[in-house]
């Protein structure tokens, strides 16, 4: 049986099926992928900011505790899961609101993991964490223009800078003291 136009039926049939088709792809593509990864750079966003928090509360303890930061994730994991005085700090309670004393904050899954804050959740590379270091030349001179000795000081340490490798932001500042523990979305 053929259609008016002279076409048989199935030809019809087909083009609107392709025509339906080719509407659910560009649907897929054009709304719910562009939607679905805005989603999933949120997570990723807020997840590593989570984890940059954490590594930051846990340079300040290492700070209060050694006098200096590290540079180290390794050595800074360690401390967080062994380290008494870590412990102590995240079992106390803030004595006027009776609220827990725990920097670290619960991840998107709801619970902290010192394993985590190793890398980024997007790309699964380490964070990058420097420190600064300083020197200092003290140069003695006797009245005749003789040098008596030369003290060298070396100071490491008194600031950190952390990076996520895929770019959602940096925590502290190697050259600034005002920007000392301060992130770049705050």
């Amino acid at each position: 049986m053929k259609s008016q136009a002279g076409d048989p039926w199935y030809i019809h049939a087909a083009l609107y099926l392709v025509i339906a088709i080719l509407s659910v792809l560009l649907i897929k593509i054009a709304i719910i992928d562009p939607k679905n990864a805005v989603e999933q750079d949120k997570f990723w966003r807020t997840e590593s900011r989570l984890r940059m928090n954490n590594i930051k509360a846990a340079e300040i303890l290492y700070q209060k505790k050694f006098g200096n930061y590290t540079d180290n994730l390794d050595k800074l994991l360690s401390f967080i899961k062994t380290d008494s005085f870590v412990d102590s700090v995240m079992n106390a309670f803030d004595s006027l609101t009776m609220k827990p004393a725990n920097p670290f904050k619960p991840l998107s899954n709801g619970e902290f993991s010192p394993d985590s804050l190793m890398n980024s959740p997007k790309s699964f590379q380490d964070y990058v964490l420097q420190i600064d270091t300083s020197v200092s030349i003290d140069t003695t001179i006797n009245r005749r223009g003789a040098v008596i000795k030369i003290d060298t000081t070396l100071v490491v340490g008194t600031k950190y800078y952390l990076e996520d490798p895929d770019g959602y932001g940096t925590v502290g500042d190697l050259y600034n003291d005002a920007l000392k523990n301060t992130s770049s979305w705050e």
